[in-house]
């Protein structure tokens, strides 16, 4: 196979973020209208501080009727994940590759240290190993004398 291609060929560098500040319900709105599964939070610095996921949204939502409340009230910074996986911005696809296949994550944050420059997913992988090609062409032994085109 090639050599892996860096990650910033193929992540996302115009992301939809927050800031802990915001309302949770007008950051639910913004997922909901940009149809995606979550955003980083960062400070007012550019620094990665947290993941808001519909997940989170979700839980925000249901501890309200559990807390005789409407559900959902308070800032993202209320309810965002702290506790962040990132991937520097140096790494390749191969890397990031066995990261995905060893976690249950969707997304990665890229960060230069620190910063949040971007995000990888995975599909981004898929579009990235999809362009990739074997140095040698394997075929199976039961394949023998009848292998594809």
């Amino acid at each position: 196979m090639q050599d892996p291609e860096p990650i910033t060929r193929y992540m996302a560098t115009k992301l939809i973020t927050f800031t802990p500040d915001i309302d949770l319900r007008d950051a639910i709105k913004t997922i909901v209208k940009h149809r995606i599964s979550g955003a980083p939070v960062v400070n007012q610095d550019g620094d990665l501080v947290g993941m808001l996921s519909e997940k989170d949204c979700i839980n925000a939502i249901v501890e309200g009727p559990y807390n005789q409340g409407p559900g959902a009230t308070g800032t993202v910074g209320d309810f965002m994940s702290t506790n962040v996986e990132t991937v520097e911005v140096d790494k390749n696809v191969l890397e990031i590759s066995y990261k995905f296949a060893l976690t249950n994550y969707r997304r990665f944050p890229v960060c230069d240290n620190g910063k949040l420059v971007g995000q990888i997913s995975r599909s981004d992988i898929l579009r990235a190993i999809l362009k990739m090609t074997p140095k040698i062409k394997h075929v199976p032994s039961s394949w023998v004398g009848r292998e594809p085109m």
